[in-house]
């Protein structure tokens, strides 16, 4: 409702108020039922917004390979139920672009044009999540990169099939990889992959983008208390009414699990780890999650959450600081305003942690 409407009705029940506080009623004894009979009108015609209680709304979707969550606060299902369909819509959108899983995504085919030689123009999305994938790169030294295609195909067939890829073969794949073998421009938004065979992958940064996208065609809807939990990593927006945060427990993942709660809005947390995806070989666990470095799968990672000031940036960092390690990554954070990390590492038995989150 519009701010001017709401305060003249507030104008009016103060003048109520006024009137009832005075000594000579017979001054406006005349006027007294007049004016009940003007505010009970003000009552009727009021929109009911006005007095609605916000209510706490849950949806839940399938996308992007993971379940994505709603939980937002609003008035209206009517409303509420518009808003979830909006939001998985965009997310829907955004897997068409940056899905390296499916054949004619518009990703897929840009890296089909690499070492072509083209500039090849891209759309606002795809610019925009490549842009500030290579920006972390940047800052992270290369811990974080999204030219890791070629390996992270290596890697899914090796633990698909249960087969550690051999030296010569992740060499090879790693040719390919190289942040700095992506260029950009601004001018017509255009991308050129420089090296043959290069692959762009956005697992990476994804799905925190995908939310940061959904809460805000949320916001533009007027709906401000919103959390999206994109497969276990949230983005926070505005907290519930009446609340100081969205209540947020996190745990370290180990078998004596240790676990702190916070009150956090208007951020992202991230996770990762290799507690379900992992390739033995000759006793060594190797993580899923891969170093673009070395074309080989973490040894010794054990679990990072990050919280940024969105979720993007937490998917991004989550990924960077659980393949930099925990030494590199007390570097790398300074680079971060506001970025918070909990990192463990497992080394000979014992375990390691990072934690900065208090």
């Amino acid at each position: 409702m519009p701010m001017a409407r709401i305060s003249n009705a507030l104008k009016i029940v103060n003048f109520t108020r006024l009137c009832a506080s005075l000594r000579d009623q017979e001054k406006i004894g005349l006027f007294f039922p007049y004016l009940k009979i003007s505010i009970l009108l003000i009552l009727i015609y009021l929109p009911e917004e006005i007095f609605a209680q916000e209510k706490r709304y849950e949806f839940e979707k399938g996308l992007m390979g993971s379940p994505f969550r709603l939980v937002f606060y609003t008035t209206s299902d009517t409303l509420a139920q518009r808003a979830a369909l909006l939001a998985f819509g965009r997310i829907e959108a955004l897997n068409e672009v940056l899905s390296d899983y499916r054949d004619g995504s518009e990703i897929n085919r840009l890296s089909a044009q690499s070492g072509s030689g083209k500039w090849v123009p891209v759309s606002d999305d795809l610019y925009r999540a490549i842009s500030l994938s290579k920006d972390v790169s940047q800052r992270t030294s290369g811990a974080f990169d999204i030219t890791i295609g070629p390996v992270v195909q290596l890697w899914r067939r090796a633990l698909r099939r249960n087969v550690f890829p051999s030296p010569d073969v992740v060499a090879e794949s790693r040719q390919a990889v190289g942040y700095r073998y992506m260029k950009l421009r601004p001018q017509g938004q255009k991308v050129k992959l420089t090296q043959p065979g290069m692959r762009l992958d956005v697992g990476g940064i994804g799905k925190g983008y995908a939310a940061d996208e959904a809460v805000a065609v949320l916001k533009k809807l007027g709906i401000n208390a919103v959390l999206v939990d994109a497969g276990g990593d949230l983005t926070l927006a505005e907290p519930p009414p009446g609340k100081p945060g969205w209540e947020v427990e996190i745990t370290s993942g180990l078998p004596a699990d240790s676990t702190t709660t916070l009150l956090l809005s208007n951020v992202g947390i991230a996770t990762s780890g290799a507690t379900y995806r992992y390739l033995e070989h000759e006793g060594v666990r190797y993580s899923h999650i891969v170093n673009p470095q070395t074309g080989v799968g973490l040894r010794y990672h054990v679990r990072t959450t990050v919280i940024a000031p969105n979720g993007t940036l937490a998917d991004a960092l989550a990924t960077a600081f659980s393949v930099a390690g925990i030494e590199d990554s007390k570097r790398i954070v300074e680079n971060f305003p506001n970025v918070k990390v909990w990192l463990l590492e497992m080394n000979n038995g014992s375990v390691k942690s990072w934690n900065t989150l208090k």
